[in-house]
Order: C-alpha cells, then structure tokens, then sequence
C-alpha cells in the first residue's frame, strides 16, 4: 500500500452567487505524478487554492501525511512542503535567478549581512537539478519563457517540496523543453515527491501521470487508474458527454470555390523565407510545424502587424498593399492572436464593447454619435449565435473562460464581416470541452462561406478540422499535404525535416 501524502475530504466553497466546490476529495500518494482534471470552471484552482492557504475552506479536512492539518496562509503550505508553480510565473525580471529563488528565505552571515556568495552557490545546486545550465547571476530579463520555467520548479524545490503543483507547465514550451521538464518530473517523482499536474493537453496526462482525479461543475467525478483508463472515457468524465475526434467529411465541391487570397514570395529575414500559397472561399487551411517554424511570422506579415522584405499579396485576385492591420481589415482580413488578452482583447471593458470595438463606424447614427440599441442588439445576436457564456453583455470580458474569451475575439470579426479569418492557436489555453465548441465553431465559419486560416501545435485538430495542411520548417514552407490521408508521423517528417535528414 503506498503512502499518501495528501488527503483531501469534504471540500466545499462558496463565493457570493457561487458555490465553487462541493464536497470535493484528492487523494494524491507520495512520489506520483497526479493529474487534476476538468473544464474551465470545474474547480481545479480553486480546489488548489485551498490546499496552498490562499482560500480557506468552508467544510471539509485536509490531512498531510496521515496528519488532520490546517493551511491558513501560503506559509502554512510551504512550511508543509507544499509549492504551486501558477502558469502565469512569478519571478522578479529585475532580479538575478539566485535572488529570485531564495527570496524571502535570503541566505545570511551571523543572521544580518545577505551571504552572496553562499546563496550563489546553494542557487547552482539548485539549477544543476533541474538542468538549467545558466549561472546563479543571470537576470531573469534575460531567460526563455523555458528557462524561466525550470527557475520557477528550482525555487519549489528550495522550499524542500514535498508536494509541487504544476499549473499548465508545458503551455509556452517546445518539444524539446516539453522533453526536458518530463525527465525533471520523473527525477523528482524518484525522489518521493509528489506532483498534482494540471493540464488541458490529455497526451501528456498518459504519458506522465499515474493517477488522475476529475472534477466538473464544482464536484468531484472520480479518481482513474491513467494507464488503464482510456482517454475517451476520461474525457467523457470531464465534459458530462463524449466528444468524437474523428474528422468530418464535407463537401469537396468547395475545394474548386474562388480564391480569396494568395501570398506570393512572402520574405522577412530568416523568420519567413519565400512563403507562396492560396486559400479559397470555405476552406479551413492548416499551418503546422514545431515552434519557431515561422507560422505566427506568416501570419503577422499577412495582417500588416509586420512588415515584410519582399512578396506580394492578392485579395479576389487583385494585388493589395498591407502596412498596417488596419489596411488588413480594410482588404477583408482579421487575426485572432494566440495571446488573445494582449492583442485581441480589452479585458478591462464589457463583452459588449470587444464585440463591436472593430465595427464602430459602422453602428455610428448621423454626426457620429454611437447607436447603443443597434450595438446592443449587434452584441446580443453573436453571443447567442456563437453560444457565449457570460452573465451579461455587461460582464467584463477578464471574468470569462478562455474559451469564451476567444469567442468574443471571433465574434468581433464576425460583426466586421471579414471574408479571411487567420485563427493562430485557437485553443491553448482552453479546456477540452471549450476545444471542441471552437472546432465546430471553425467549420461552421466555411460553412457560412469564410475562409479559414487555422495555426495549430494541436496536430489532432489540425487533421479533424482542416482541408490541406502546410507544415512550416526554419521558416519555409517543407510540404503540403491533403489532411484527408495526412498522419501524424506524416506532419511530423516535414516539420523536422533537416533533424531526420541528419540522422
């Protein structure tokens, strides 16, 4: 019988007009790698909160290590052994990663003067663990989003962890530093530690975790044997339905519509180098590759967010000038940005203004004064069409899902009526549930006669949504493939193309 570290009974938690949890449990053993799973809103962070001392339940017991226990306070936890790493990283970008990792707990001479240099060296034990071959002083300005990761799970470790909680850790990472941070899981998993995994990504969940406990609409579902437990079946338990990932047949006939758009020896540096293709009305074309390929690069050049060196660009056969997005919006084409919260939102204003922002002039009386019943009943009519779950049009766009946060973004081009709609990573960051709703919702944009655009990581949904598939390598387009036969492996030769080649 294994050893549980962390035993969580009863949780219940309400907010005003909420109740968050009830009558949660986890279970989670020592040196596991356990998944916590469930939809936006489910109750996972909430559920950790509790466990970390930022909320404090309303019923329920925690007991740690066998023991009935109290956790009041983030020091509470930590003094357990008990660290979350958030997937929004908490690092000081003015301070080195030695100062960063022990502060609070600084390291000092006759307990008074800061000891720089033991704090120095204790830091490279740290780093040397996790991996990270950057020394003790480097500014955190100056690390990868990766490396800033690996820092982060250095300092959890510094707190002698004996329970990590890891929010969404592989969301900004490659390949590569996916494989890096799942042979530091496993180390630390060696070491008796026990890691509660968040994610939205179900390959990683059988790949790395042992157990997994599942939680939807605030209540606990059920605990499942990873290895054992079929991914349909977990997920069917997450969403309350089965969700089919087979790809949908559709009519062909589009494939012979009119071309609405056509990049030709599109340029910039070494990041876009000699990109040329073309998109019809009502197909859903797929950009594939590794990060760094130079999809998003693509992407920006075509909406004139950058611009290029050379190449050229036509709309219904017509060659246009983009220097701007605005020309872009002008020529029929939008950009939903994978950071959909730097560059496609307003988080700070109502559902209501994100929808209609694009297409003010448009819903403008005479003298420029703005018609609120027409935007109102605008706002009112994509919400419902697009099945967007908000309290109100009046709610605040930041207290949204993230699946229904890219909802809004779409909503707004929607009601711009733009003919190209350029979808860049539209489902990070979103729950499995929220993912299916925004690929059905891609296909029903072709359907209506758009075109789609569609860059994806997510290889799974760039074979069940789109109509042809172009897989970027070190910014070129490496191959073109008809994602009706196209395979995974068959993705995957043309994105690392070069690597195979060298082997």
């Amino acid at each position: 019988m294994r050893e549980t570290m962390i035993e969580m009974r009863g949780i219940s938690k309400a907010f005003p007009g909420v109740q968050a949890l009830r009558d949660c449990s986890l279970e989670v053993y020592q040196g596991e790698v356990h998944a916590l799973l469930g939809e936006n809103g489910a109750g996972k962070s909430t559920l950790m909160k509790i466990l970390t001392g930022i909320y404090q339940a309303d019923a329920g017991e925690i007991l740690f290590n066998g023991r009935e226990t109290k956790i009041t306070s983030v020091l509470d936890a930590r003094a357990l052994g008990i660290t979350m790493i958030h997937q929004e990283l908490n690092l000081l970008s003015n301070l080195t990663i030695a100062q960063n990792i022990f502060i609070g707990k600084e390291i000092k001479h006759h307990g008074v003067f800061l000891d720089e240099r033991a704090t120095s060296a204790k830091a490279a034990e740290l780093l040397e663990r996790v991996n990270l071959h950057v020394g003790p002083n480097t500014m955190v300005s100056e690390l990868t989003v990766a490396q800033q990761q690996m820092v982060e799970i250095a300092k959890a470790i510094s707190y002698n962890s004996r329970v990590i909680i890891m929010d969404e850790p592989t969301a900004p990472l490659s390949n590569s530093e996916i494989e890096s941070l799942f042979a530091i899981i496993g180390e630390m998993k060696k070491s008796g530690i026990s890691i509660i995994y968040i994610s939205h990504r179900m390959d990683e969940i059988k790949r790395i975790c042992d157990r997994a406990t599942i939680l939807r609409d605030g209540q606990y579902i059920s605990t499942v044997d990873v290895a054992s437990t079929s991914l349909d079946d977990i997920i069917a338990a997450m969403v309350g339905r089965k969700i089919a990932y087979v790809r949908k047949g559709r009519d062909k006939s589009r494939m012979l519509a009119e071309e609405i758009l056509r990049v030709e020896h599109l340029n910039s540096g070494s990041k876009v180098k000699d990109v040329s293709f073309s998109l019809r009305k009502g197909e859903i074309l797929g950009f594939a590759g590794l990060v760094g390929a130079g999809r998003t690069e693509t992407a920006r050049l075509i909406f004139g967010a950058d611009l290029p060196d050379s190449g050229e660009i036509y709309i219904g056969g017509k060659k246009v000038l983009i220097k701007s997005p605005y020309d872009a919006v002008r020529c029929g084409i939008s950009y939903l940005s994978e950071d959909r919260k730097r560059f496609g939102l307003i988080t700070e204003m109502s559902v209501e203004n994100n929808i209609t922002i694009a297409s003010i002039p448009r819903l403008c009386k005479a003298f420029g004064y703005i018609d609120n019943t027409k935007c109102r009943n605008e706002a009112k009519k994509y919400t419902e069409q697009l099945k967007v779950k908000a309290p109100s049009l009046d709610a605040l766009v930041r207290s949204l899902s993230g699946g229904n946060q890219q909802k809004i973004v779409v909503a707004k081009w929607l009601l711009r009526n733009t003919d190209v709609l350029i979808f860049d990573e539209p489902t990070r960051g979103i729950d499995i549930g929220a993912k299916d709703e925004i690929c059905e919702l891609l296909i029903g944009l072709v359907d209506m006669g758009k075109a789609v655009i569609m860059i994806s990581s997510e290889m799974q949904e760039i074979q069940r949504v789109c109509d042809r598939i172009l897989v970027m390598h070190e910014g070129e387009i490496a191959g073109e493939l008809d994602a009706d036969s196209a395979t995974q492996e068959d993705i995957m030769r043309l994105a690392s193309k070069c690597d195979m080649q060298a082997e």
